[in-house]
């Protein structure tokens, strides 16, 4: 089992994000860097994957960028924890599909450590939680070192989220844990990104099946 570095970074624009992570693919394909996973969150912008560019969607009152990850239309924002795993998978671990499963155990698992009870929902990937969606999964790969990740509503601003109709499902379904009343976990802490961080980071080598290294900041450009 090999080790996993985890870079906080903070509150960065999803533009900027996007080429730090394909330059640490690129290093990771190169055996430069270990596996590294990104902690962060972003300012607003609703990400447009490849079928909804495909099939023309159109989302207003909305800034947007084009992704290439998996799936439709996702928002990122304010309030919202964003996983990215930059991770060479083993021969043994080569699923699209198994890897995605192994992304929903892991934030149903963090969710539950914090006392929040999250499952999966057959038709649409992801993790649930009282009949709404607050974890969203799409992943691209190249040489089997994944890039994209997933991210988790914690309290995200207003009902932008929530107005936002996104991944084949209409407006209401996606929401926050904020929303849904979980302001504080199991223990009475409070419940925003720090704590999902924290819980994401205990549960990683259970899931990923590598041990987390300390977490430290990210540095644009930085070789870590």
């Amino acid at each position: 089992m090999g080790d996993v570095r985890i870079l906080r970074a903070g509150m960065v624009e999803h533009t900027v994000m996007a080429e730090e992570m394909k330059r640490l693919q690129q290093l990771r394909i190169e055996n430069r860097i270990t596996d590294t996973l990104i902690m962060v969150e972003h300012p607003e912008v609703v990400t447009v994957g490849p079928k909804a560019i495909r099939d023309g969607v159109v989302v207003e009152g909305y800034p947007t960028v084009n992704t290439d990850r998996g799936g439709g239309i996702t928002w990122h924002g304010p309030g919202q924890l964003v996983a990215y795993p930059i991770i060479k998978w083993e021969v043994e671990e080569q699923s699209v599909r198994a890897i995605i499963e192994r992304l929903e155990d892991w934030a149903i698992d963090a969710l539950e450590q914090c006392g929040i009870s999250a499952y999966k929902d057959k038709s649409m990937q992801g993790a649930w939680v009282d009949g709404h969606k607050v974890c969203s999964i799409g992943l691209s790969f190249l040489h089997w070192v994944s890039r994209h990740g997933m991210s988790i509503n914690v309290s995200t601003p207003g009902t932008r989220v929530e107005d936002l109709e996104g991944c084949g499902m209409t407006a209401g379904i996606h929401t926050s844990l904020s929303q849904l009343g979980y302001k504080a976990d199991s223990e009475g802490r409070h419940m925003g990104l720090e704590r999902m961080e924290e819980a994401l980071i205990e549960t990683c080598e259970k899931h990923l099946g590598r041990v987390p290294l300390e977490p430290v900041e990210w540095e644009p450009g930085v070789l870590v």
